[in-house]
Parts: C-alpha cells; sequence; structure tokens
C-alpha cells in the first residue's frame, strides 16, 4: 500500500477551503428533467390490480393489467392503463418482502399533457411489509440516500415519492403506502447529453477518476458496500448496482448508482453485510476507492462538504420522517462528515484502506 503521510495530510487539509465551486446539482436544476422528476412534492395515485396474484406469482417478465390513477395540480383527474410486474431480485423474494417491488409499464400516448408525460416503464420501490411502519421508514431513507446522490451530481438518478392507494381487484382490503419511482436510465442519460453504455466487465481506467472518487466517497458515506463499479452481475451488463454512460466514444465512462437498500443509512433489518469483506454489519463502512485516485480525494471531500448544508435541509425538510429515523440518519451523517474533515480519520478509513490495484 503507497505510504501517505504528513505532508499529504496536511496538504489534503490545506486544499479543504471554500476555493472549489460547489456542485449545484439538484436533479430539478436540469433543464432537460421529464415534468415527473421536476417536482420532489409527494403524489397520491391510485393502482387497481389483480394484487393478490401479483403478489403470488411475482412474474418478472409477463405483466398483468390494472389502472392507474391520479389528479394533476389543476384538479383533473387521469386514468391511465397500466401493465405491472414484480421486479428485482433479493426483494422479489417472499421470504424477505411479502410486497415485492414492481415495475409499472404505460402507454405512452396517454400520458402526454400529463405529469407522466414520456414516461414509458418505470421502477417502483415499494414497503416491503405490509403490517410495519417500520419498513415505510426504510422506504424514506432510501429515498433519501437516491436525494443525496442528487445534491452531489447531476449524473444519478431522479426520484418521486408517491403515497398510493392500492386496490385490489381480487377483493383483498386497499392498502395505503409510500413508495417512490427512479427516473428512467434513458432519460438521465439524455439530460446529460451521453449515451448508454452495455458491456460487460470494464477497467478501472475506464471509469472518469473524478465520478469514481465522488461515488466511491458517497457510498462509503451512505454505508454501502453492495456495488461494484467493475464487474457485472451473471447475465447483466456491467455493473453490479451501477450503470454505466459516455458521452463520446472512447470518452471515460460515468457510473450511475442505485439500489442503496442494503446501505448502513437505511438499515433494513433484512439487510447483510458484504461477505466479501469483513464487516460486522452493514452500518459499518468501507471505502472502495483506488489508492492512485488519492490526489483526487481533497476535492472530492471538499464538493461534500460544500453540499453539507444542502445535505442536511433534506433530512430536515422531508416531513415523513419519523422522529427516530430523522435521529439515526442525522447521526450516522455526522459521523461521515466528521470521517472526511480530519486528517486522523482520513488517514484511517482512505488512505489506509484504498483499493492498491490498477
Amino acid at each position: 500500500m503507497p505510504a501517505y503521510g504528513a505532508a499529504w495530510l496536511i496538504a489534503t487539509l490545506v486544499l479543504m477551503l471554500p476555493a472549489v465551486e460547489a456542485q449545484p446539482v439538484d436533479a430539478e436544476d436540469n433543464q432537460n428533467v421529464a415534468p415527473l422528476f421536476a417536482s420532489h412534492a409527494p403524489l397520491q395515485v391510485s393502482i387497481e390490480a389483480p394484487l393478490t396474484t401479483l403478489m403470488k406469482d411475482r412474474p418478472d417478465k409477463e405483466y398483468l393489467q390494472g389502472t392507474f390513477s391520479f389528479t394533476d395540480d389543476n384538479g383533473i383527474d387521469h386514468t391511465l392503463d397500466l401493465k405491472l410486474r414484480t421486479r428485482g431480485k433479493y426483494r422479489r423474494q417472499k421470504s424477505h418482502c411479502d410486497f415485492a417491488p414492481i415495475r409499472l409499464n404505460f402507454r405512452k400516448k396517454q400520458v402526454v399533457d400529463t405529469v407522466f408525460a414520456g414516461q414509458d416503464k418505470l421502477k417502483l420501490v415499494t414497503h416491503c411489509k405490509n403490517n410495519s411502519s417500520r419498513y415505510e421508514q426504510l422506504v424514506f431513507r432510501e429515498y433519501l440516500a437516491y436525494r443525496l446522490l442528487n445534491v452531489m451530481t447531476n449524473k444519478s438518478y431522479g426520484v418521486r415519492l408517491l403515497q398510493i392507494n392500492y386496490i385490489d381487484s381480487e377483493g383483498a382490503k386497499p392498502l395505503t403506502k409510500f413508495g417512490f419511482v427512479i427516473e428512467d436510465e434513458d432519460d438521465v442519460v439524455k439530460r446529460n447529453a451521453m449515451h448508454s453504455i452495455k458491456t460487460g466487465d470494464i477497467s478501472r481506467d475506464d471509469l472518469d477518476p473524478a465520478q469514481q472518487n465522488l461515488v466511491n466517497v458517497f457510498q462509503y458515506m451512505i454505508g454501502n458496500t453492495e456495488y461494484s463499479l467493475l464487474r457485472a452481475e451473471p447475465d447483466e451488463y456491467c455493473c453490479h448496482n451501477m450503470d454505466v454512460m459516455s458521452a463520446t466514444k472512447g470518452a471515460p465512462f460515468t457510473p450511475l448508482a442505485y439500489d442503496f437498500d442494503f446501505a448502513g443509512l437505511v438499515n433494513a433489518p433484512y439487510a447483510e453485510p458484504n461477505p466479501r469483506y469483513k464487516l460486522r454489519d452493514v452500518r459499518q463502512r468501507l471505502y472502495k476507492g483506488l489508492c492512485k485516485n488519492n490526489d483526487l480525494l481533497p476535492r472530492t471531500f471538499q464538493q461534500f462538504l460544500d453540499n453539507k448544508d444542502a445535505i442536511y435541509g433534506l433530512v430536515n425538510e422531508l416531513v415523513m420522517l419519523s422522529d427516530g429515523t430523522r435521529k439515526y440518519v442525522t447521526s450516522y451523517l455526522d459521523k461521515s462528515f466528521d470521517h472526511i474533515s480530519q486528517a486522523k480519520t482520513i488517514e484511517t478509513n482512505f488512505i489506509n484502506k484504498c483499493d492498491t490495484s490498477h
């Protein structure tokens, strides 16, 4: 492992001054953002479908038929045809969640001139357990993780909270729960004027070093190790819980992180630490960045420090958080900012833990 002593740490702290321009990057600042993700106000909707069958059979390819209803800001009611199926891997298993995540499939012609204009297929993150308010708080925690990354970079997935009235056309009792939808990859690529990259495993040199650092420090901040910037899952495109895009052919790749329910910030009851690392639980952080990018760390840390108020502002403004959740999330983030602000903790948690491979 490279030796980084007092000189490097002093240089780090000297560079951590307000000279670095903060990155005003929330999704709504981008002119190309789709209407659905141009606001962060929770949207009340209804989904009527054969939910008993959906959650019993959990199809991941065949869609079931349903309807999707909402009232827009002008008081106009909309009812759209909807196809839906379950999605995901871990949370789709009945042993983990009695209400699986859902893929929503709209008819593009029907969403014209609505807040869902331009939407086709959307991932819906659901509450997992029907009879637990604790699990609904986990929805808000994971939603926050996406929003925190939005603060740091436009090269991230937008999200929108939905308060959903689930109506089972097969007669089960209606259920109202919060969830959130995730911006489609094509829309993220478009608003960043990039191209989606579909490939297998990649090398570290393929990735933009600054964005690579930002994502790794962000994942450290939220306590997530369940991702890879390089390796694809079997029969999947690169990478694990990470999509890849690029500005032009031959340009460095930009990672797009998603799926944060195994993060310590969320601290889901079913989450287990990545078996590749010796971690006591998911709340324990581990930095997965490259040692060769350490010279970029001061600037990366400064980006987070410059946006600290905006990050805590999101936590304080989300009124659906319980007192316990707000206290936990705030405390968890406090430790992250402590770790990137002090020479000793920088050396312990980043310099001594970085990846030496090239």
